[in-house]
């Protein structure tokens, strides 16, 4: 088992007032190593909080998160960090590139924290940037890249650290229809080269059908579908 969450509570707000709104009630999942998963639920519904929690970005107000049998909720900050940046990958709705930066300047930042091993994770970096069509693109901004393009500049940087999770928060949100094949082909194709657990949260029942699990959250916990 790759990671397991058990009873999560999340809410916002003050308990007993009126701006108290519970998110994630009693909720539990679990996810082995190389699984690919798809969350679906309207807006609102706690998709980006479930996958924030997944990803060490926020932490529940109580239940258990373990990762390979390690108790992600006892860490410290520094620990936190360090784990999201070595195990975690990262892909959003918007691709949040760094305009000033060449495409590889982008894919590297993860590797910042470490600068260890730097010309081979520059080549590695080369690897991907190549398995995604983007050789050619490498010393372009953000700016002189389509949207589509971004995206694909995106995933390469969410594996560049090897993670053996990636989470995806509507990662075709905001791509066209020929795009949004292209970058769940992507994913998948990812997922499988690298090894790494895919979980993703979408409104596309299109996209959720091409995971191996999909479940639906609704008032607060999952229903596997």
């Amino acid at each position: 088992m790759l990671l397991k969450l058990e009873n999560i509570h999340k809410s916002y707000g003050t308990p007993g007032e009126a701006d108290h709104h519970p998110v994630l009630t009693s909720l539990s999942l679990e996810v082995s190593a190389g699984a690919t998963l798809a969350i679906l639920g309207p807006s609102g519904s706690g998709k980006s909080t479930l996958l924030n929690i997944l990803g060490t970005l926020d932490l529940p107000d109580s239940g258990s998160y373990t990762y390979r049998d390690r108790d992600i909720t006892a860490y410290s900050g520094d620990e936190l960090d360090h784990f999201r940046n070595q195990e975690i990958g990262f892909v959003f709705q918007f691709h949040h590139l760094l305009p000033q930066c060449t495409v590889l300047e982008n894919v590297l930042v993860p590797t910042l924290m470490n600068r260890k091993d730097a010309d081979e994770k520059k080549a590695y970096a080369a690897s991907l940037l190549e398995k995604v069509g983007m050789t050619s693109h490498v010393n372009k901004l953000p700016g002189q890249l389509s949207g589509g393009e971004c995206q694909r500049v995106a995933v390469v940087r969410a594996m560049i650290n090897r993670p053996s999770l990636l989470l995806a928060d509507e990662p075709t949100g905001a791509l066209d229809k020929k795009n949004v094949g292209r970058l769940t082909d992507l994913l998948l194709q990812m997922k499988e080269e690298e090894g790494a657990a895919l979980v993703l949260v979408t409104h596309s029942d299109a996209l959720a059908a091409g995971m191996d699990t999909v479940y639906q959250l609704d008032e607060g916990k999952l229903h596997r579908q």
